[in-house]
């Protein structure tokens, strides 16, 4: 009786066991990757189904991080695809590789982005950007489809602020 010593990364391979530190590496490099295309693909679906027009719609996902491919309608659309790729769970910044289809006017005012802080409500940014409560329609209609209801936002949500 002994203890017998081996090459780890030499011989053959039973069960998936003894894998050398490349094929792991390469095994869990191709998880990653199924992964991150899962999570473009649902993202995709959601910007889809939100019925916006947009044209060759894609999303890339590297970890927190998401592309936007595309071609839409509008600026207003642009915007609407990346918040709802950047409103989601996990991903913290979108790379916009986005652009508006040449027949849309391009001096359209630039909107601006408010990020929802505890204790917000569209009636108080209203009042903070337009001076009027009573102008939170305004914001709630920039961000439908994404909005389903005023009351319905919520902290670290990123909304479109048109005309501030």
């Amino acid at each position: 009786m002994g203890l017998f010593s081996f090459i780890k990364d030499a011989g053959a391979e039973y069960l998936g066991i003894g894998k050398t530190v490349a094929q792991e590496e390469a095994d869990a490099k191709a998880k990653y990757d199924q992964m991150n295309q899962q999570v473009a693909n649902q993202l995709e679906g959601e910007v889809r189904n939100l019925g916006l027009d947009i044209g060759s719609f894609g999303v890339a996902v590297s970890g927190d991080k998401a592309w936007a491919f595309g071609e839409a309608a509008s600026q207003e659309v642009r915007e609407k695809a990346i918040l709802v790729v950047g409103n989601t769970n996990g991903i913290a910044a979108v790379d916009d590789r986005m652009y508006v289809r040449p027949e849309e006017p391009v001096a359209e005012p630039q909107p601006v982005f408010h990020t929802v802080k505890s204790g917000d409500t569209l009636s108080k940014i209203s009042k903070d950007v337009y001076g009027d409560p009573m102008r939170y329609n305004e914001i709630f209609e920039a961000n439908t489809p994404m909005l389903s209801h005023p009351d319905k936002i919520y902290p670290g949500q990123v909304l479109r602020v048109p005309n501030a």
